[in-house]
């Protein structure tokens, strides 16, 4: 497992204009590698090496002879990434170009200690002096190791970007003793915690559509081209909160299923999600919000924490959890509410009332083998306890939520 921390750190003008000299050359090398795996149709590092080694060692002889190496590593990825979204028809030029550059190190090219960080360039070697944050103790101290590798990028100010990565032995994953079924929704999360149903309230949808808002007034009557445009759009942070969320929440679930020895059951999405699911949907807005609800990026978390804890994950099909009766089999009928989405509908054959995001969860949690009997005449089936989104996110466990929403019960 890897894991990726970013250090900003300001440095004086000597050390920048190293630095940025090493970039420089660095990118032509990354351009002419990325153009001879072009000409020869190959993605290969070992081929793209062997073809531009000597003469980019020409060109650049006072360059330490690793960044020919690992440029070539960063075009042979790019090349191969760039072949996959032209295979799924999701690339949009003719040939990768080279936008932003990411200068890659080995282990022969940096040295890293708590005191400083030395990167070697054309003069000889420059030594940084960063400010760690939490996050980067949180690892180091976690049992992470750092790894050989890293990577660096220069931002305006004399500001140097330093990618430390840390690695990690994946743990075997246990045999769990039971099932935690999750299902995804646009603004909530609905977990099953104890046998007992909650919903975590995301407001992913709210997020969508005041950043959508907001960009529509910097951009009334201006053009993106204005700079002044241009820098208020860049504030907004709407990626980043998105990103918050759905490691918080990732994390939370992971936790609670590694106390309890469980299993993580999620519906097995398919690829391009969002495409499959606004097919029939005209409403501009409605497309919006599902295209930016981000439901495999949260799945993904979700799988990707589990594996740093060494949680096993169950992914079942997603048809008709939500229109299913996990007690009879047959169909749950949603009839209007006066709201765009009936959450609450009535089995045809038992006539039992069901959430929408409750039965999914009794449903995910049965084809992931649990056969345990589903509980009946319970509110939650039908009226479950939502926790918000500034309750969860400073949560420590899913288990003392779930004893807070009791007491609460018990006091009322």
């Amino acid at each position: 497992m890897e894991r990726t921390v970013k250090l900003r750190v300001k440095v004086d003008h000597a050390t920048y204009s190293a630095l940025k000299e090493v970039e420089r050359e660095y990118r032509e090398i990354l351009e002419d590698a990325v153009d001879y795996g072009l000409r020869n149709s190959t993605t290969s590092f070992t081929r793209i090496k062997a073809g531009v080694y000597r003469v980019e060692r020409e060109k650049h002889k006072d360059l330490p002879s690793h960044y020919i190496y690992t440029a070539c590593e960063d075009a042979s990825e790019r090349l191969d990434s760039f072949k996959k979204l032209k295979r799924r028809g999701r690339a949009y030029t003719d040939r990768p170009s080279v936008r932003r550059v990411t200068v890659h190190l080995d282990d022969h090219l940096w040295r890293f200690s708590l005191d400083e960080i030395s990167i070697a360039t054309k003069g000889g070697k420059v030594r940084i002096s960063p400010t760690f944050h939490k996050l980067f103790w949180r690892y180091y101290n976690g049992g992470w190791r750092i790894a050989g590798e890293a990577r660096f990028r220069l931002a305006k100010g004399n500001v140097v970007e330093l990618f430390i990565v840390f690695k990690k032995e994946e743990p075997k994953p246990y045999e769990p003793k039971g099932f935690t079924p999750v299902d995804l929704n646009e603004g909530s999360a609905s977990v099953l915690v104890g046998g007992r149903p909650i919903l975590l309230e995301t407001n992913i949808k709210k997020i969508t559509l005041g950043y959508e808002y907001r960009r529509k007034r910097v951009q009334s009557g201006r053009s993106t081209e204005d700079r002044d445009v241009r820098r208020r759009l860049k504030r907004l942070r709407e990626k980043y909160r998105k990103a918050d969320i759905r490691r918080k929440l990732a994390r939370l679930i992971v936790k609670e299923a590694f106390e309890s020895r469980s299993a993580i059951v999620l519906e097995d999405l398919p690829k391009r999600v969002p495409e499959h699911m606004i097919k029939d949907v005209k409403d501009p807005q409605l497309r919006l919000r599902i295209y930016r609800s981000a439901f495999s990026s949260t799945k993904n978390a979700i799988i990707e924490k589990a594996r740093e804890f060494g949680v096993p994950v169950v992914l079942v099909s997603p048809s008709y959890t939500s229109s299913t009766c996990p007690v009879h089999g047959s169909r749950i009928v949603y009839r209007p509410d006066g709201g765009a989405a009936p959450r609450v509908g009535v089995c045809e054959k038992g006539g039992e009332r069901w959430h929408r995001d409750v039965v999914a969860l009794y449903n995910l949690r049965r084809r992931a083998g649990d056969v345990s009997p589903v509980p009946l005449g319970s509110k939650e089936s039908h009226d479950p306890p939502a926790v918000g989104l500034g309750r969860w996110l400073r949560a420590k466990s899913l288990r003392l939520i779930v004893s807070e929403l009791k007491m609460i019960e018990m006091k009322a």
